[in-house]
């Protein structure tokens, strides 16, 4: 028994940029924009402890716009174990990507650019760290996952918080 051929509901690249309905996201490059580990106090740090080290670990986004349609998406991560003279490892890292968005609404491409783009660089970056923190003599470090939109909804209320500050002072 032959089996019919599926056809395919989407129409064709051309014909959907042609029509401009589709809305699309696309990863046009990423790389690693500025990266550094640093070790201190080696080969100290490397030897058994007696407690676990406090881990700190922080994360920002952001971005550029390149053209009408680009933007470059910056996800800085910084990852410290201990402190001063008992710090084992730093860790700062600036992944970036760049992004082409088309056919998203005004009023969407903000959260777009700095939720969407950064959870699409996320799982590289982590891989990255991870990969430093072992190669540097430490137990990989696996950073939790992060909620980009409720990372964007803090940072829109502290913006909306200056702003409001401001106002009141002038």
């Amino acid at each position: 028994m032959a089996k019919k051929a599926a056809k395919s509901e989407t129409p064709a690249n051309g014909a959907a940029e042609a029509q401009g309905a589709a809305p699309s996201l696309s990863v046009l490059t990423q790389y690693i924009k500025d990266f550094s580990f640093e070790n201190p106090n080696s080969p100290n740090s490397l030897l058994p402890k007696e407690k676990q080290p406090e881990i700190s670990i922080n994360i920002n986004v952001n971005a550029n716009p390149l053209a009408e349609t680009d933007y470059e998406v910056v996800l800085n991560i910084q990852a410290k174990a201990g402190e001063g003279k008992d710090m084992l490892f730093n860790c700062e890292m600036s992944y970036a990507g760049i992004f082409r968005l088309v056919n998203i609404p005004e009023d969407a491409k903000h959260a777009a650019v700095l939720i969407e783009c950064p959870r699409l660089l996320f799982p590289f970056a982590r891989h990255i760290v991870s990969d430093a923190t072992r190669n540097g003599g430490f137990p990989p470090l696996m950073i939790d996952p992060v909620d980009f939109a409720r990372l964007y909804q803090s940072r829109m209320a502290q913006m909306a918080e200056a702003e409001s500050a401001k106002a009141t002072k002038s």
